[in-house]
């Protein structure tokens, strides 16, 4: 890389909870926003915290002199940022990527210090602009020169639900200069910068909407095919950054189904498969980098099962060691591809299971039966990987019978770890082309079909935190799957982990259920105790 920077990639930014709570809570303590997110975090006499600040505030009660262990949402690196960074980098375009906009503020404005070209903001975890807004807003406040290109599902999804003059407004209250509104857009960054070098008008480059004198122009689409076998990322080019011990790989692009409450393959395309030399290149520079654990993000990681053998068996032969995570898909797996899974190193799976009704599987257009996920969870759990079930309560067709069917299933199948959440009414998605047959109306947190409304749907899946003991609860705010490799590379155990939610989980439980104040703060205080003496085994 040149020394004069040219562009500066903004990986995530996670709204501090507290003002994001706040802001739920403008909508009602009783609104089925605000109870979803009531699942994500804990209540300590009006100190609202989220699980790795309980893990941080738990540490520090039982070390108050030792503040070197402490837990960040999101330290992995965020791999969209990474991977457009290393996508510039091999085009001779000096970049740099900032992974927590609200952790690396300096960072941030010590770039913008250099005068970069422009900064690109990745939009992939977002379905609101205010995220979006704080970092143009600081941006802007740094450099008011240097231009700020958005791209991602935020620009798609405005476009999918926006036209003419509720778009315009939807763009402009980001602030941004560009908008990339390609599914892949990578390319188009790269000319964006190569025009601005270049002193050129951004209105020459394609896939873009551009602000322009109050309003707004549309360049024409040239669709992008920017082959994986040529960008995989070289992760010792940023040793210098300090990836940590656990990182993100993806070996595909898009996915093999199409499931009726997802959008995401008719955004992103065909799937696209990198070669295993590919695969074992990227690998390779995780290994010189010494990361110890490795997450994959495929939507389909074990989709096409000859391939997946093959990366396991990959992973076999050149011994890496890692241990691994990814999606899994238990209908698409053998007792081969297990047998290889444990093998190479898989030490736990995200399983969309999604309901335990075959009713509810078939509106969904899921592509698996019941019997594939319990035999799948079987085998998984006879070689020691850890299962976590994610579920969603509330789709066309759901009742109190199919709520039923999902809890039984839970709890007869018992994964390590599960999470139930509220059907999002996503403008867009299959399902949504069929409002008439199933009487849908609303969106978002809040709708109504023929058998079920939202705050029904909350209702259950109240009742069904309070009753399942047979599998652990995971939030999502802050958390998710992806935290148990983040944990283990921090050198918590899983045994360790799996104590911790245990407690958290009762503590969480004295803010769902009705508890008399005084014994509520009794059970506070028990429990708090439980995880501090939990906190006081992990490494210093």
């Amino acid at each position: 890389m040149g020394a004069k920077l040219d562009c500066v990639v903004i990986g995530y930014n996670e709204t501090p909870f507290g003002q994001y709570e706040g802001l739920l809570r403008q909508y009602g303590e009783d609104s089925e926003a605000y109870r979803d997110l009531k699942f994500s975090f804990v209540d300590l006499g009006g100190e609202k915290l989220t699980y790795p600040e309980l893990m941080n505030h738990a540490v520090l009660r039982a070390r108050p002199d030792d503040g070197r262990l402490s837990f960040r949402s999101g330290e992995i690196p965020n791999l969209a940022a990474a991977y457009l960074t290393n996508f510039l980098r091999r085009r001779g375009i000096a970049a740099r990527y900032v992974n927590l906009f609200q952790d690396e503020k300096d960072k941030l404005a010590d770039y913008l210090a250099d005068d970069p070209l422009c900064v690109a903001i990745t939009t992939t975890f977002y379905v609101l602009n205010f995220p979006v807004n704080e970092m143009v807003e600081f941006i802007r406040r740094h450099n008011p020169r240097v231009r700020v290109v958005v791209g991602g599902p935020l620009v798609a999804n405005h476009l999918r639900n926006y036209a003419g003059h509720e778009l315009d407004a939807a763009l402009a209250d980001m602030g941004a200069d560009a908008y990339v509104f390609d599914s892949q857009g990578e390319s188009t960054l790269a000319r964006i910068v190569a025009c601005l070098r270049d002193g050129g008008d951004l209105a020459a480059v394609p896939n873009l909407i551009v602000a322009r004198n109050g309003g707004f122009i549309a360049t024409p689409h040239a669709p992008e095919n920017n082959s994986l076998d040529e960008n995989d990322i070289d992760w010792r080019t940023f040793a210098d950054e300090g990836p940590g011990p656990t990182i993100q790989a993806r070996t595909a692009r898009s996915c093999a189904f199409s499931c009726s409450f997802c959008n995401y393959p008719a955004r992103a395309g065909r799937l696209t498969l990198a070669r295993l030399g590919t695969i074992e290149r990227e690998l390779d520079s995780m290994r010189a980098l010494e990361a110890r654990n490795v997450v994959f993000i495929d939507d389909t990681f074990n989709v096409p099962l000859p391939r997946f053998k093959e990366i396991c068996r990959l992973m076999i032969s050149r011994g890496y060691g890692f241990d691994w995570f990814s999606y899994f898909r238990c209908s698409n797996s053998d007792e081969e591809a297990i047998d290889l899974m444990a093998e190479s190193g898989c030490k736990g799976v995200f399983l969309g299971i999604e309901s335990g009704s075959p009713g509810i599987l078939k509106n969904m257009a899921k592509a698996a039966t019941l019997e594939q996920y319990e035999r799948g969870i079987r085998r998984l759990r006879e070689r020691g990987i850890l299962t976590f079930g994610s579920y969603i309560i509330g789709f066309p067709g759901e009742s109190e019978e199919t709520v039923a069917e999902t809890t039984d299933f839970i709890r007869r199948t018992a994964c390590d770890y599960y999470r139930a959440q509220v059907w999002y009414c996503e403008r867009g998605t299959p399902i949504d082309q069929q409002r008439d047959k199933y009487g849908i109306e609303g969106d978002g947190f809040v709708w109504s079909h023929a058998s079920m409304d939202s705050m029904q749907a909350m209702d259950h899946i109240e009742r069904m935190f309070l009753s399942i003991d047979e599998s652990t609860w995971l939030p999502q705010w802050s958390f998710d799957f992806w935290i148990i490799p983040y944990v283990l590379g921090k050198g918590v155990s899983l045994d360790s982990f799996k104590r911790f939610m245990t407690a958290a989980n009762r503590l969480l439980s004295l803010g769902i259920a009705s508890v008399p104040a005084e014994q509520r703060e009794a059970l506070r205080r028990e429990h708090l105790e439980e995880i501090t003496r939990v906190a006081a085994g992990w490494p210093a």
